[in-house]
This record gives C-alpha cells, structure tokens and sequence, in this order.
C-alpha cells in the first residue's frame, strides 16, 4: 500500500491513530474485506463477488457522525425527486444566511 511499517504500528496500537479514509479504501480492496467493517466494525467482513463492488462504492462515501447531518441527508434521500433541489437550496440559503457567505466564498448580498 505504500505507507511505512511504523504506520500500520500506529493503526494497529490501542492508543493509535485512525488511517485515513484513502488508506481505509485501499486495505479494503487489498485485503478483501468490507470497507463498512474496517471503518466502523458494521457488517460483513468478508467481501463476496457481488458485493466488492458496493464495497468500492461505500469507500468513496463520506462517514457520518452528526446525528442532525444524518437527519438532514436521510431526509433527503426520502424525498421525492423533484423535491430535493428545491432542499438544497433552502438548506444554502439557510447556510448563507446564518454565515453570511455565498456557496462562492463571498459575502451574501442583503
């Protein structure tokens, strides 16, 4: 994979540190095992045919541990499709107003 053996020590340690997403992706392709599992012990771990795909898949999507970022794209992913860019953008309007940046990096008129 590419890292140094002192690496895989500190992920490997009880007080170590975390690999990161990119090597998580990686020692689950190379090892075979569901990334879901090697990055939060849920599931399966032994990668099948038919899912090792899915498993790629899941290694590229973002984990999420905010309960109230899991309500919002949960509730997303619930609505209907022509809702959901109407929810975007009040969610970015919501975010510009509350930061006073636009979705450029600039400063919201008004």
């Amino acid at each position: 994979m590419g890292v140094q053996r002192s690496a895989v020590g500190h992920w490997e340690a009880a007080q170590g540190k975390f690999p990161s997403m990119a090597h998580l992706r990686e020692l689950a392709l190379v090892t075979g095992v569901q990334f879901e599992w090697l990055a939060t012990g849920r599931g399966k771990m032994g990668l099948s045919l038919d899912t090792a795909m899915d498993s790629v898949a899941a290694a590229d999507a973002l984990l999420i541990d905010d309960p109230l970022e899991l309500r919002l794209i949960t509730a997303f992913r619930e609505a209907p499709t022509r809702s959901k860019a109407p929810l975007v953008e009040v969610a970015e309007q919501l975010a510009e107003l509350r930061t006073g940046k636009t979705r450029g990096g600039g400063k919201a008129q008004g």
